[in-house]
């Protein structure tokens, strides 16, 4: 089974939507690689200090945001430039619906947090890495300083797509 987790990047903001995940400009690449690059590169924060091509991002495997990730369009792409940048956890208070699935579909882990949960993410200090335990529906957000546990739920269907790797593996091997 796939491992989930590793180096995370913080995203302070709610409503992030498609067009800032990957911006409309790039639906025309016919390859998911194309995306890569522009990954966040329309995302603005309050202040200003989002680095698209941050290290930070660049190694990050794991995203912490807030609340209604995925907004806006329904479309693939989004979902796409994470998994072509090595994304497979996103951790947020909620996600738009669609956007939910088709990160499932993808095989990246969407996990949602009570905004506590979040608030104590955020409060972590320096690197963090994150570590889940898809069984036992938890995961462990480590600093330098301190680590945060937390459990989250999904359902049955939801574990067997990430467990799967995605849509396709789980469709190969059950149909």
């Amino acid at each position: 089974m796939k491992q989930f987790g590793g180096p995370a990047a913080f995203i302070d903001r709610n409503d992030i939507n498609t067009d800032e995940i990957i911006p409309a400009k790039y639906l025309t690449e016919i390859t998911k690689k194309a995306l890569q690059p522009h990954l966040l590169e329309d995302l603005h924060l309050e202040g200003g200090q989002f680095d698209p091509h941050s290290q930070e991002l660049q190694v990050a495997r794991v995203l912490i945001t807030r609340s209604n990730f995925g907004c806006g369009s329904s479309r693939e792409h989004a979902v796409w430039a994470l998994e072509v940048n090595d994304i497979n956890v996103v951790i947020g208070e909620s996600f738009a619906r669609i956007f939910r699935q088709n990160m499932f579909n993808c095989g990246i882990l969407a996990v949602e947090l009570s905004k506590a949960d979040l608030d104590r993410l955020f409060a972590l200090k320096g690197q963090v890495s994150v570590a889940v335990d898809l069984e036992g529906e938890t995961l462990t957000a480590t600093s330098h300083e301190s680590a945060v546990v937390c459990a989250f739920t999904l359902n049955a269907f939801d574990k067997k797509l990430i467990g799967a790797g995605g849509w396709l593996a789980f469709a190969d091997a059950n149909y």
